[in-house]
């Protein structure tokens, strides 16, 4: 008989009755949502290049998270991560911490929201443990397929709106890097080429390593395709993740095929990585996209000018006297270093959730301080800047030292627990491969409402305990 409380009916105690199958089929639902929720809602601010309306992408984030958020509270009390307490518990204290963050910041409702078309406050964080905690609880190896089926769904569907971008030069806040240079960069649905170029590498290692593995012929097929396609983009990014992630794309296949010891013959995937790579590059240094004349990386000049101040008014320009835009070195040495002095200033709590540009603020100019947004304020406040690329540095300066250290204890952890399921399901090497290559990806890139969602739900895949 089914179980219920209090003589209540049985339909009204679907939880208690919910099986680990039925679990597990919602649940790759919920993450389903968490692939896709941020993408779409960028849709309407991408096409009417209305920053104001970037709070959508945080209302994607939003309704997937509140999904994922029942599921996870349903986990808990099913006791499905009785075997993943100590990444739970991890997780569960950075998220506590930035709750002590958020009340000893500049700025309460920002600590709580995010900053405006950016969206990384205390509730987006609290979202990625429910996506990590649902992922984690799935029985079913069919519902964690379903799962990889969004993310590379999600690459598919941001590479598409990226061929828009550089080929028509549309729906584009990354056609110019300069007054009169053109180069037409890719951003997809991800606000930003860099945030793009992380979630692609994600996509391409998953669709590189499922290859490898696979004994399916048309899913090997459909992998390699897929692989050309995000390697192309990638590469109009015009981004050092950009790069970094072909690379590692290319040593994760080799090293997948090696240690499942796959036919010698996937090796050859590696081409679908290079290939359409040197595609991308003789298209710009011919003249034929854009009018740069030759392809280099401008990470300084889109994450600082056109994201940064251009888009969101989210930090000043860069000083010239301080930095050299056009040098990617001197670009990540000057966000890096800046950052470690505010982490000295403000070890515990840090600066808040989103919040780094606050302790830059120097001036107000000439403006009514009253009656000023504060995207105002802040632009008029050269040099300042708003993300450092290099996630582990982000969270200790607007979260605190503490949040760090969650942070690393979570990711160790899971790649213990990863170590040991790799060989229990055929899923666990796909996702082990694609964790690995995000947490390698946040030394030059830092977390987004759009990759982030992805990232932890993959780590909790990673963990799940599946069921024969």
């Amino acid at each position: 008989m089914a179980k219920t409380i209090f003589n209540s009916t049985e339909k009204s105690n679907f939880i208690l009755n919910m099986t680990e199958e039925k679990y597990s089929q919602i649940a790759s639902w919920g993450l389903l949502a968490a692939c896709f929720g941020v993408s779409l809602f960028t849709m309407i601010p991408e096409i009417t290049k209305n920053r104001g309306f970037y709070a959508m992408s945080t209302a994607g984030l939003a309704i997937s998270g509140v999904i994922c958020l029942v599921l996870a509270l349903i986990a808990v009390i099913k006791k499905y991560i009785r075997n993943i307490i100590f990444p739970v518990c991890a997780f569960g204290a950075m998220v506590l911490w930035c709750v002590i963050s958020l009340i000893n910041s500049y700025d309460v409702n920002i600590s709580l929201n995010g900053y405006p078309g950016r969206g990384e406050g205390f509730l987006a964080i609290l979202f990625y443990f429910s996506f990590f905690v649902t992922a984690a609880s799935i029985k079913k190896e069919k519902a964690l397929e379903t799962f990889l089926y969004g993310i590379t769904g999600a690459g598919l569907l941001n590479s598409a709106w990226s061929l828009i971008q550089i080929l028509a030069a549309a729906f584009s806040h990354y056609v110019n890097i300069s007054i009169g240079t053109e180069v037409n960069a890719a951003s997809g649905l991800m606000q930003s080429p860099l945030f793009l170029a992380m979630l692609l590498t994600v996509c391409l290692v998953t669709a590189l390593v499922g290859y490898a593995l696979s004994g399916d012929k048309k899913k090997r097929i459909f992998s390699i395709i897929c692989a050309c396609l995000y390697s192309f983009v990638m590469m109009f990014t015009y981004s050092l993740i950009g790069i970094c992630g072909a690379l590692i794309g290319i040593i994760s296949v080799i090293i997948a095929v090696i240690r499942e010891k796959s036919p010698k013959i996937r090796l050859l995937s590696v081409l679908s990585v290079i290939i359409p790579a040197a595609v991308s590059i003789l298209l710009v240094n011919g003249g034929i996209i854009g009018n740069a004349g030759k392809y280099q990386l401008h990470d300084g000049q889109l994450l600082w000018w056109a994201d940064g101040y251009m888009r969101i008014s989210a930090c000043g320009m860069p000083d010239s006297k301080v930095v050299d835009i056009n040098d990617t070195y001197d670009v990540y040495y000057t966000l890096n270093s800046k950052t470690i002095n505010i982490i000295r200033d403000r070890v515990l709590t840090g600066t808040g959730p989103d919040q780094l540009v606050y302790p830059q603020l120097y001036t107000t100019a000439d403006l009514d301080i009253e009656n000023s947004d504060i995207s105002d304020i802040i632009s008029r406040n050269k040099g300042t800047f708003d993300k450092v690329y290099n996630e582990y540095l982000n969270t200790a300066a607007t979260r605190g030292v503490p949040s760090l250290i969650a942070m690393i204890c979570v990711i160790v952890s899971v790649i213990f627990i990863g170590l040991k399921n790799i060989k229990r399901s055929e899923t666990a090497p796909v996702f082990f491969f694609a964790y690995i290559s995000g947490v390698l990806i946040f030394l030059i890139g830092c977390s987004n409402i759009g990759f982030s969602s992805i990232f932890w739900a993959i780590a909790g895949a990673l963990c799940a305990d599946l069921k024969k």
